[in-house]
């Protein structure tokens, strides 16, 4: 798996937290029981390879830190879109970027390039050709007024 697959599915299960209100935790612990998982292969090649321990790491950082942190990130987003509420985003779009957001501020080991780069083309794949534009300038003004 690479951490572009890890990311997608970091951000699949940070959007599923945010609009279920589900814990974090418990969550994670569910999706990734080996039997489980499995089972998720014939519906989509993400879920083809287990992350390793590695990449397991990676994933639960970034979404038990989008949880923890969503009133944070939201405020950003708000911040940078200027005038756009998170409640106008697309929920896909707002995923994107609070997981991209949280890698820019609180993962000091993830490149803010390759978070961007992965979080703009993450969006081509989910949302509309125009969505990535609008992350790519909210993220490119977050990094120049906060990092």
């Amino acid at each position: 798996m690479t951490r572009s697959a890890a990311r997608e599915l970091a951000m699949r299960l940070s959007f599923f937290v945010s609009e279920s209100g589900s814990d974090a935790g418990e969550l994670i612990s569910a999706f990734f029981d080996r039997d489980y998982y499995a089972t998720l292969c014939p519906e989509d090649e993400l879920f083809s390879r287990f992350p390793n321990k590695k990449q397991l790491e990676y994933i639960v950082r970034l979404v038990s830190g989008v949880a923890a942190n969503l009133s944070e990130l939201n405020s950003a987003i708000e911040k940078y879109s200027k005038g756009w509420k998170v409640k106008r985003i697309s929920k896909t779009a707002a995923a994107v970027l609070r997981c991209c957001i949280y890698e820019i501020k609180f993962m000091e080991d993830v490149p803010d390039a390759a978070a961007i780069n992965d979080a703009v083309e993450l969006s081509k794949s989910y949302d509309e050709p125009e969505t990535s534009a609008f992350i790519n300038g909210i993220l490119g003004s977050f990094v120049r007024e906060e990092i």
